[in-house]
């Protein structure tokens, strides 16, 4: 059985108002359509592969319905789309793991790794602080809307660095934003990866790669999972350097 049958095979049965056909009927005519399927993904990447319905979920009861902050953008993309992006994590995550390309400090979308590990590993890094006489400090870090601010051309940056092919990120992403019954005309953006999409934690992991190299730049250690960041611990005497960088940072002017 061929890698495209067995990822036809794993998809969820959801299907979205992008696709041609339900998965239940791609699943039963699998063997037919893998040959097409597998010619198309070796040769391109079809533009109305990155077209998706843009979704709008409120992010908690209470919140102003009529503020678009208060909204959080769910991209449902067309299955087809998702199954390319499944076969390329699988590719992609292969040749990160074997080349060490990805962050030791990161936790989330890796196997073997889970925020029971992350906490475990946070919690290990302060006891040991202590142990060796250290400052212990914990510092969380939560972006806001990670994945909508990612810029395409730093992510195709990353990208290169990482020796993958270029081809998918080149250019705008058209979303076709929904709410309610409501289409609104198509819109380009320029930056973001959709949420919701196979390959957007993968992306968002490659993109902040760097941030390692800065957060021990100022002596600190760094833990990660997905979006969020943890950061702390300092040898006793870099605590007034520390200090007075951050004031600097703060000072008003």
């Amino acid at each position: 059985m061929s890698c495209c049958m067995i990822a036809i095979a794993h998809l969820p049965d959801k299907s979205s108002v992008a696709d041609p056909l339900p998965v239940s009927m791609l699943k039963g005519v699998s063997n037919l359509l893998t040959p097409f399927l597998t010619h198309l993904f070796t040769s391109c990447f079809p533009a109305s592969f990155k077209d998706s319905f843009l979704t709008l979920v409120l992010r908690k009861p209470g919140l102003d319905e009529a503020s678009p902050s208060s909204y959080r953008p769910i991209s449902n993309l067309s299955i087809i789309s998702k199954l390319l992006h499944r076969l390329i994590v699988q590719q992609f995550v292969a040749y990160l793991n074997a080349s060490r390309l990805l962050p030791a400090t990161q936790s989330g979308v890796r196997r073997g790794h889970s925020t029971e590990t992350a906490i475990i590993r946070v919690l290990s890094d302060l006891l040991d602080a202590v142990d060796h006489d250290d400052t212990a400090i914990l510092v969380l870090l939560d972006l806001s809307a990670a994945f909508d601010t990612m810029g395409h051309r730093i992510l195709l940056e990353r990208l290169r660095v990482s020796l993958w092919r270029r081809q998918l990120s080149t250019g705008v992403v058209p979303l076709l934003p929904v709410c309610s019954s409501k289409c609104s005309d198509l819109v380009d953006v320029i930056c973001s990866v959709p949420q919701g999409s196979v390959l957007g934690p993968i992306l968002f992991i490659i993109y902040t790669t760097d941030f390692k190299s800065i957060i021990s730049e100022h002596g600190l250690w760094l833990r990660q999972y997905a979006d969020d960041s943890h950061y702390g611990s300092c040898r006793p005497l870099a605590v007034s350097t520390l200090s007075a960088s951050n004031s600097t940072l703060i000072r008003p002017k």
